[in-house]
């Protein structure tokens, strides 16, 4: 049982009584202190660095360079099986496209395996570099599956998923060029991509072992999608919860060479259910999505309306979650259009005792591992 959970309705709105994201999400990013991976501070317990792609032609659909630098001590992202010895070093990356088994997730103990200095790259073992100097962004993915090389160049509209003393979550509209490599072939893409770095307190950073499940931050619903609505339009929703408290629900909305907007009247909604949940590699379930819908006002008129169906598979390894793909039709400010969309899921509401907390599988692998691998549910030891 997480006793924080019954916190919640407390908990949230005085976090929220800092928070600053809608006024930052109209303003140009100027910011110089972040993007830092913070390893050896115990005031940041985690942080974290994303590279998002949403809308790649198929079979790829999407591709995704999702990093965590520390455990979260919150009960949807700290999949406690790829903990480190010391859970303050933890470190995870998941990515992916839709096609084939090109999904890589892996944890890593940043003691031993990965460079994270504060300037300069930044290294996850020999699977994944990413070098930020902005308004420049690297990343190199070398995984068993496929191999992809991306660069983007960093605009400064930015749009906040929170901006407080304690928590900062920031994304940059990023038009990018990638190459993706496999089975002897090579595509090359262009487009708008996003870029996005956050950093937080916890509790975990007090503690080597992983928070036990009472003690976790009870977030225990999250959900973000993003949409390139045509070549210079990027849409981002978000619907995050803390035992039914909303701790973020927006939409923004940037434009290349245009102007970053914030709406705060959103209504989300599942209206289907996949039949069949999901089931991560510990065998827990998770009820996913088939259809959704999205519902934005702006006063007393109807801006957006989005109706997305997933049709891609589901990849494990946002947190506790999973990553996948949608076709959508949309609606914004009267025009319609129709295309390819990004979803993050992580659903824990259900679960009884709302823990992430399971036996770290490191003190369970020999000696000769370094870390824990997951592909497409299957587990796999990476031997030193």
């Amino acid at each position: 049982m997480n006793l924080l959970r019954h916190a919640a309705p407390l908990l949230v709105p005085a976090l929220l009584r800092t928070d600053r994201r809608l006024q930052a999400s109209t303003e140009p990013f100027r910011r110089t202190d972040l993007f830092r991976p913070h390893l050896r501070s115990r005031t940041w317990a985690w942080t974290h660095v994303g590279v998002f792609l949403p809308d790649l032609p198929a079979p790829y659909r999407f591709l995704n360079t999702m990093t965590f630098i520390g455990a979260t001590g919150t009960t949807c992202f700290d999949d406690d099986r790829i903990a480190a010895p010391d859970a303050r070093d933890t470190a995870m990356v998941l990515s992916a496209t839709a096609h084939g088994e090109q999904h890589h997730h892996a944890g890593y103990d940043a003691a031993t395996e990965c460079s994270f200095a504060e300037a300069g790259p930044l290294r996850w073992g020999e699977d994944l570099t990413v070098e930020v100097d902005l308004p420049r962004v690297r990343v190199a993915g070398r995984y068993a599956a496929f191999e992809a090389d991306v660069e983007l160049d960093v605009t400064d509209l930015a749009s906040w998923f929170v901006r407080s003393p304690a928590y900062d979550h920031v994304s940059l509209l990023a038009p990018y060029r990638a190459t993706v490599r496999h089975d002897a072939t090579e595509h090359t893409f262009a487009g708008l991509g996003t870029v996005e770095y956050a950093r937080s307190l916890s509790p975990q950073s007090l503690l080597r072992r992983p928070l036990p499940g009472w003690a976790k931050l009870p977030i225990d619903f999250f959900t973000y999608q993003i949409v390139n609505l045509d070549a210079d339009t990027q849409l981002l929703l978000t619907d995050v919860s803390a035992h039914g408290v909303t701790a973020c629900r927006l939409l923004h909305v940037r434009t290349r060479g245009g102007a970053a907007e914030v709406y705060d009247d959103v209504r989300f909604e599942v209206t289907a259910w996949d039949p069949e949940p999901r089931r991560d590699p510990a065998g827990r379930p998770m009820r996913v999505p088939l259809r959704m819908r999205w519902t934005v006002r702006d006063g007393a008129a109807e801006v957006l309306r989005m109706d997305a169906e997933v049709d891609a598979p589901y990849r494990y390894g946002h947190g506790t979650g999973y990553v996948s793909a949608f076709r959508h039709e949309t609606t914004w400010r009267g025009a319609q259009c129709t295309g390819s969309g990004y979803v993050e899921w992580v659903d824990r509401r259900q679960d009884a005792a709302g823990s992430a907390t399971h036996a770290s599988l490191r003190d369970q692998s020999s000696a000769a591992s370094s870390s824990v691998t997951t592909r497409d549910g299957s587990l796999t030891r990476s031997s030193s």
